[in-house]
């Protein structure tokens, strides 16, 4: 009986959870250090009122030098919905297109 049981559990179907979340933290790391790599500038409206950075903000303060790192984020947001809708070769796709654009130098 305990083997019936165990045999009618669910399978839980390929995520890509957990790589969307190591992508995510490689990009995170290499947004901040991308800030940090030009000196201090002048503070944004949005910082002056105490609004969060996203990481996607961020990137887009840096102007031309953060442009792989939107597109990297922009690939991250494709394989997010890939895996929402279970298209999990599309994420993996959109995942090594991510992690390209996180080694290339900024232009």
């Amino acid at each position: 009986m305990i083997i019936l049981l165990e045999a009618a559990a669910p399978v839980h179907a390929a995520s890509c959870k957990d790589s969307i979340w190591r992508v995510q933290a490689q990009l995170d790391a290499a947004i901040e250090k991308n800030a940090g790599a030009h000196g201090w500038g002048p503070e944004s409206l949005d910082a002056l009122r105490s609004y969060q950075p996203t990481p996607r903000s961020l990137a887009e303060a840096e102007g031309p030098s953060g442009a792989h790192l939107r597109l990297a984020l922009d690939a991250l947001d494709r394989a997010r919905a890939a895996d929402r809708s279970k298209d999990i070769a599309r994420c993996r796709r959109e995942l090594s297109e991510a992690t390209l654009l996180l080694q290339k130098q900024p232009q």
